[in-house]
């Protein structure tokens, strides 16, 4: 997933006290909901959409914080925070961008995951893709397009997904000159991007984030620029930096006498960027180069130091199916990540994923925490039980799971699976069409529901006349959602 043009991440602040330019906003709130689900569905079946349970954990204690700072400032208003989607997605993408679709639909790549130093650098990221999302800048930029159609623009925002990827693929999204032209049209004003920034600002400090992470992130970004730009830096040929923001935003952040300092690296937040290096899916020479690394680590080298290196090379062996190395590797590194328990929790959590991809589930199973309320043991551990015989157990946890998080779309698919393994048809069948949904695939849940129908109508589902009707009742509601999609084409 790359950044789309309409949005950037281009952290940079103005001193001056801008208007609310989002207040003009004249796009209705559900009409550009259902313009940013149209898009999000292309992005969940992009080949380089990813779910990493870690990765999404990590990302979520940042943005949720955020999310909270813009209600309690009152830039997310009451009614914006129920309309939109508020959904951040994970591209595996090595490219260093984010993107912000209308209707609140955020993206990450993992390659701007690894790049950050500090969580402060990716909060200043989320906090300005956020405030252009609460100040409307997309609503307003498409009132002034008012000649463009939302399949014209979700067209040419698809276009400028692929574009990064293949020219080719762009130009089959974007064709004509005057298509070109009125994408060109969709950047956002230079005074959009510094109320974005301001805006930013004051959310990520209010969520306790150090204002100096929009510095050293500009650090990052300017260095990248001074090198021209090889490619991997998609944000700069959208956004380019001028130094006129970035003197803005060194400057408020000097004035501001609670900026103190940004928070250094900890264990956790490397470990996190040295997961999405290796789950970027490098070629094989890196991977045995991160594994190197570990062969030759320093006995002086810090714990922090250790625990990177030890990580990297322990997953790099993974995807190299080494298991027996990674192993060893990931033993080694209990040790250094015993000083941290967040980052000792990662090197168990690690030893599971690894005995997992080795085949061996009911090791797997053994050393996760399955009665641990986080989102990635939950998924690991219901992977490792299901494959050792123990479905019913995952079955029951997962079930809780998505009564509370119903658009959760792999925990639906993992429920389906569980329940596959049991025996229990109608309900994996139902399962798996709420993970087409989860997914805004409508037309595919909806051949779900169908054949649940079929399966119920031919005496197949058994005596569960509650899931029956669920599944009537879901079936009905996703056929009017498919019905108002065909009407918007």
């Amino acid at each position: 997933m790359l950044l789309v043009a309409p949005l950037s991440l281009s952290p940079s602040l103005s001193l001056a006290q801008l208007p609310a330019l989002g207040d003009s906003g004249e796009m209705a709130l559900g009409a550009e909901r259902k313009l940013g689900e149209r898009i999000a569905r292309e992005i969940y079946r992009d080949p380089d959409y990813i779910d990493d349970p870690l990765l999404a954990e990590y990302v979520q204690s940042i943005w949720q914080p955020l999310l909270a700072a813009a209600r309690a400032r009152g830039e997310l208003t009451p009614e914006l925070d129920e309309r939109f989607a508020w959904e951040v997605m994970l591209g595996r993408d090595r490219t260093v961008n984010a993107f912000a679709l209308p209707g609140g639909y955020l993206g990450v790549n993992l390659g701007l995951i690894s790049l950050v130093s500090s969580r402060d650098e990716l909060a200043s990221v989320l906090a300005h893709e956020l405030s252009h999302v609460t100040q409307r800048h997309i609503s307003r930029l498409m009132t002034q397009q008012n000649r463009m159609t939302p399949v014209m623009i979700g067209a040419m925002v698809l276009g400028a997904l692929a574009a990064s990827k293949s020219p080719d693929a762009a130009g089959a999204l974007i064709t004509g000159g005057q298509a070109m032209a009125a994408q060109s049209q969709l950047n956002f004003s230079r005074d959009m991007e510094r109320e974005a920034d301001r805006i930013g600002y004051g959310v990520m400090t209010q969520a306790g984030f150090a204002p100096q992470g929009f510095v050293t992130m500009f650090d990052k970004l300017q260095q990248a620029s001074r090198l021209n730009d090889n490619g991997s830096f998609p944000y700069l040929r959208t956004h380019p930096l001028t130094t006129e923001r970035i003197a803005d935003m060194q400057a408020r952040q000097q004035l501001d006498a609670k900026s103190g300092v940004a928070e250094k690296p900890d264990m956790e937040q490397s470990m996190m960027a040295a997961r999405a290096r290796v789950l970027t899916n490098p070629g094989v020479d890196a991977l045995r180069s991160w594994v190197a690394q570990a062969q030759g680590l320093a006995a002086s080298a810090t714990p922090l130091q250790q625990a990177v290196v030890l990580y990297t090379a322990a997953l790099a062996n993974s995807s190299l199916r080494d298991y027996a190395q990674a192993r060893s590797l990931a033993a080694r590194l209990v040790a250094p990540a015993s000083a941290d328990p967040r980052a000792a929790r990662l090197a168990s959590l690690l030893r599971a994923e690894i005995e997992w991809a080795a085949g061996d589930a009911a090791r797997a199973a053994s050393l996760v925490d399955g009665a641990a309320p986080a989102r990635p043991e939950l998924m690991l551990s219901s992977q490792a039980r299901i494959g050792s015989g123990h479905a019913e157990e995952a079955s029951q946890r997962l079930q809780a799971w998505v009564a509370t998080h119903p658009r959760d779309a792999s925990a639906w698919q993992l429920l389906s699976s569980a329940y596959a393994a049991e025996g229990k048809t109608l309900r994996a069948i139902r399962a798996e069409a709420e993970a087409h949904a989860a997914r805004l695939d409508y037309a595919a849940a909806v051949d779900r529901f169908k054949a649940a129908q079929e399966l119920v109508r031919r005496g197949g589902a058994g005596a569960d006349h509650i899931e029956a009707s669920i599944i009537d009742s879901r079936a009905r509601q996703l056929e009017s959602l498919l019905r108002e999609q065909a009407l918007e084409r």
